[in-house]
C-alpha cells in the first residue's frame, strides 16, 4: 500500500516545483509500517480507527528515538536519507510466524488501545529495492479493517489527524496517510512542543472530517498531506489535516449559507 510525498501546500508553485526535482533525484527510501492481523481471535482484527491512529503514533516514536535523531545511533543516517526524498511509507500486514519474524527485525512496535487494539511495528527506513526478505514477502493487500462501534468524539485538546470525508481509501492506505499527517504536525512544531507530546506518549486521534469542515481545514493553515497518487487516489489530492493544539491555524470566514 505504498503511498508518497505528503508535502503540504504552503508554497509558490515554482518552489514546490523545484522542491519536488530535489526530492526525486535524491536516493529513494520508504518507511516500512507492518500492522498484525490474525486470520481469528485472538487477538483477531484491530479495529480500523485504532489501527490508523497506532500507525500514526509508531511513525512519531520512529521520528523521536534517540537511535534516530542522535547523529551516531545506528538508525540515523537511514532516517535522513529518507526525509532528504520523498516521505514514502508502506503499510503491509503480517500473522502468526510472519509477525514474529517481522519482530525480530529492528524496530519499535505501538500498541493501541480499546478492545481490538491494533499492534503495528515500524522499522527504520530501507531503500525502495532493498527490503528485508521477511518484510518483502509481506502481503500489501487484506488491511480491510472495520470499527465494531462508531469512534467518539476526540476529547478537547488532543491532536486530531482529520481525513478527507470525500476519499475512499483501504485501512492500509489511511493508516500510511494518517502517519504523513503525523509527520508533518511533527515537523512544524518547535522543540518544547515536541518534548511535550512525546512524554505525554503522543496522545492524538484520527477521525474523518465533517463535510461542512473539510474544506475550512484545508485553508486554514495546518499541516495538509497531499499524496503523489501512487495508489487508490489522485495525484494531489489532500488526504489529511493535522490538527494540534500547539499549531497556530488563521481563522476562515464561515461558508455563506441561504
Amino acid at each position: 500500500m505504498s503511498t508518497s510525498d505528503s508535502s503540504s501546500d504552503a508554497f509558490s508553485e515554482p518552489a514546490a516545483t523545484r522542491e519536488a526535482t530535489a526530492r526525486d533525484a535524491a536516493p529513494q527510501y520508504v518507511l516500512p509500517l507492518v500492522v498484525r492481523i490474525e486470520r481469528s481471535a485472538p487477538p483477531g482484527p484491530p479495529a480500523r480507527t485504532d489501527a490508523l491512529r497506532t500507525a500514526a503514533r509508531a511513525v512519531l516514536v520512529m521520528l523521536s528515538d534517540e537511535r534516530a535523531t542522535d547523529p551516531g545511533g545506528p538508525w540515523h543516517q537511514a532516517v535522513r536519507d529518507w526525509q532528504d526524498g520523498r516521505i514514502r511509507k508502506v503499510v503491509r500486514r503480517a500473522r502468526g510466524a510472519e509477525w514474529r519474524r517481522a519482530c525480530a527485525l529492528p524496530g519499535v512496535t505501538v500498541t493501541g488501545d480499546g478492545g481490538h487494539p491494533a499492534e503495528v511495528r515500524v522499522f527504520p527506513p530501507v531503500p525502495l529495492d532493498g527490503w528485508p526478505k521477511d518484510l518483502a514477502r509481506l502481503q500489501v493487500s487484506g488491511t480491510e479493517l472495520e470499527d465494531p462501534v462508531p469512534p467518539v468524539a476526540p476529547e478537547p485538546g488532543t491532536p486530531v489527524l482529520w481525513l478527507n470525508p470525500e476519499l475512499e481509501m483501504s485501512a492500509g492506505k489511511a493508516m500510511a496517510q494518517a502517519g504523513h499527517g503525523a509527520q508533518l504536525a511533527w515537523w512544524a512544531l518547535d522543540g518544547a512542543a515536541r518534548a511535550a507530546w512525546r512524554a505525554a506518549g503522543f496522545p492524538l486521534a484520527v477521525r474523518t472530517a465533517p463535510r461542512g469542515r473539510w474544506e475550512r481545514l484545508t485553508e486554514s493553515g495546518l499541516p495538509v498531506v497531499r499524496d503523489a497518487g501512487f495508489t487508490e487516489i489522485a495525484p494531489g489530492s489532500a488526504t489529511v489535516v493535522a490538527e494540534h493544539p500547539a499549531l497556530p491555524a488563521r481563522p476562515v470566514s464561515p461558508v455563506p449559507r441561504g
